[in-house]
């Protein structure tokens, strides 16, 4: 009778399309990718390191081997006032990341539509302790360059890249 219910639940399991985060979810449509990004960015680094994690896809230096090139557009990124106290001091900040790209082929057509990416997260500050809100701070950013590489790379393997040949001959 368990034998019977454990396969039972294992079908049912496998039949809704059910699967771990992450397994399967970071194959890319292309089979060769630059990233047109300087080599110390933070982007390009982690967005090495996922793309090589995958296995699917490989990195490559120069435009002319690339089936996809990655483009950043735009790389937007605010610390504004939240609130202030009675004293007129600020008690939050808040860190804001809008980042766009685009995916071009080798003739500079688009294959992936630019896309954003809006990331926000609040932060309180205190005169008191300026040395432990500056690292609190960091900690923040970092969070949000590997939320936003996450973010990239589901688009990246979920987003069906357009052919734009067949777009001209229409």
């Amino acid at each position: 009778m368990r034998l019977l219910l454990a396969l039972i639940l294992a079908a049912a399991l496998a039949g809704c399309g059910f699967h771990l985060r992450g397994a399967g979810s970071s194959n890319l449509p292309y089979k060769t990718m630059l990233i047109a990004l300087p080599e110390t960015a933070d982007v390009n680094i982690w967005l090495q390191r996922y793309i090589k994690a995958s296995g699917s896809t490989q990195i490559v230096a120069d435009a002319k081997a690339a089936e996809a090139i990655f483009q950043q557009v735009s790389d937007n990124r605010q610390k504004t006032i939240l609130s202030v106290n009675a004293q007129g001091r600020v008690r939050e900040y808040r860190l804001q990341l809008i980042y766009t790209f685009r995916v071009v082929n080798q003739k500079g057509q688009v294959l992936v539509a630019p896309n954003e990416i809006s990331l926000t997260r609040d932060i309180s500050f205190d005169d008191s302790n300026i040395l432990a809100k500056d690292l609190e701070e960091g900690l923040l950013w970092r969070d949000m360059n590997n939320d936003l590489v996450n973010q990239i790379m589901r688009r990246l393997s979920i987003i069906k890249p357009k052919n734009p040949d067949l777009e001209e001959n229409e």
